[in-house]
């Protein structure tokens, strides 16, 4: 059964064998797609086919809170500042309860959100899930042990599991496809675009060298994680960390009928699921009392490169107070995202993904805060720390407690 609209559920593709012909036929028909929408100013409007992405059999929402530890009034302006600007949900959480949750247009708790980059954490909690679980055995095994295509090649044998998850593979970095023969549309929406990936696409630096944001690194787990578990990405999703943690499930794009699933966008969730994963790494790994990631990995995913200050594994870190912040190489003055003041909290770290779509996550507060939604409209300019920086000092603090320690400047 083909899924051709997003958020469509219940869908799971089929294997269905695709010519040579069939295949690029519908490449180009993607292709076709994606040009059309550029030129609006969006992305892909849908994914054809879906594959359903079970979650938790009993997910129950997670606990309101009868008492509020943040001021109304602060609550009240963020969900004002999240409507303004394109939004689809806003939650906040602490210590162990919703503070407010608030969705926008038609959208409600169970509708399904669009990843983009949102994808990307996912991929570092599911190794970190492999990893407990022994089919990875660290960070720094080879990604040839797995991608054996790579063996023998004297450059591609010293791109680390880690690398991936950190964008420092070396990989061409991500750009606009100039025609349909470029490989940076194939590598996304050819339907054996993960052969792409593994077969073509080219180096530009040794790996492990420099930062350059590159959607490859994140679509090869996918493989990565299919070839070390024996299972499908999105039932090693469903069963490895959704269910774990009491999270709806959704649906994934795949390549093709039965295919690879697109690990580095592309994943339909609601908007509290996405919250729940939040809440994992806010508590370290652990859920619920069940070590569900080794000891010592949210520790590594929060930890920044030499070759980018503000990225770890998969998530953004505070790092440094800079003005405004891009996904690219920080020599790239393009993308950059406002940062109108430094964060009210250093250990604040969160997902990011394409749209200003946000999970901040402060463990010094108990604190995390879900954006999601479009991109806010070009008069509205979104500012990555107006909200979690709203909502931390609005926070009421108990006689003696201090506030915490705010994000360096340089």
């Amino acid at each position: 059964m083909a899924c051709l609209l997003l958020g469509e559920v219940g869908c799971t593709a089929t294997v269905v064998a695709l010519s040579a012909e069939q295949e690029r036929a519908l490449y180009l028909q993607r292709y076709e797609m994606q040009e059309k929408a550029a030129q609006a100013g969006g992305g892909l409007p849908s994914y054809d086919p879906l594959e359903t992405v079970l979650g938790a059999t009993h997910a129950r929402p997670l606990p309101m809170a009868s008492k509020r530890g943040i001021a109304v009034e602060a609550l009240q302006a963020a969900a004002r500042y999240a409507a303004d600007r394109n939004s689809s949900a806003l939650i906040v959480w602490r210590d162990g309860k919703i503070e407010s949750e608030d969705y926008f247009a038609a959208n409600n708790r169970d509708s399904l959100i669009t990843s983009k980059s949102l994808a990307k954490p996912v991929t570092a909690l599911l190794v970190g899930r492999a990893i407990s679980e022994g089919y990875i055995r660290s960070l720094d095994q080879p990604v040839a042990d797995f991608i054996t295509e790579w063996q023998g090649d004297p450059v591609r044998t010293k791109i680390l599991v880690r690398h991936l998850l950190d964008m420092r593979s070396g990989f061409l970095p991500q750009g606009p496809g100039h025609g349909p023969d470029d490989v940076l549309n194939r590598a996304y929406l050819h339907p054996r675009h993960d052969e792409i990936i593994i077969r073509e696409y080219p180096l530009t630096n040794p790996p492990g060298t420099r930062y350059e944001y590159a959607n490859a690194n994140s679509e090869l787990v996918a493989t990565l994680i299919a070839r070390a578990t024996g299972r499908r990405y999105s039932d090693y999703l469903s069963k490895a960390l959704l269910m774990p943690i009491g999270a709806k499930g959704g649906s994934i794009w795949v390549n093709r009928p039965g295919g690879t699933a697109h690990s580095g966008c592309c994943l339909l969730l609601p908007a509290q699921s996405w919250l729940r994963m939040g809440i994992l790494l806010l508590h370290d790994g652990v859920w619920q009392g069940k070590r569900l990631l080794p000891k010592g990995y949210v520790a590594a995913m929060t930890t920044a490169t030499e070759e980018n200050p503000y990225y770890g594994l998969g998530v953004w870190i505070a790092g440094d107070y800079i003005e405004r912040r891009g996904a690219a190489n920080l020599s790239i003055p393009i993308g950059k995202v406002l940062h109108s003041a430094p964060y009210a909290a250093r250990d604040l770290f969160l997902f990011d993904g394409n749209g200003s779509q946000v999970v901040y996550i402060v463990p010094s507060q108990k604190l995390v805060v879900l954006r999601t939604g479009d991109r806010p409209p070009a008069n509205n300019e979104w500012d990555n720390s107006y909200l979690p920086n709203l909502l931390i000092n609005a926070i009421r603090r108990k006689p003696g407690e201090s506030a915490p320690e705010p994000q360096r400047r340089p």
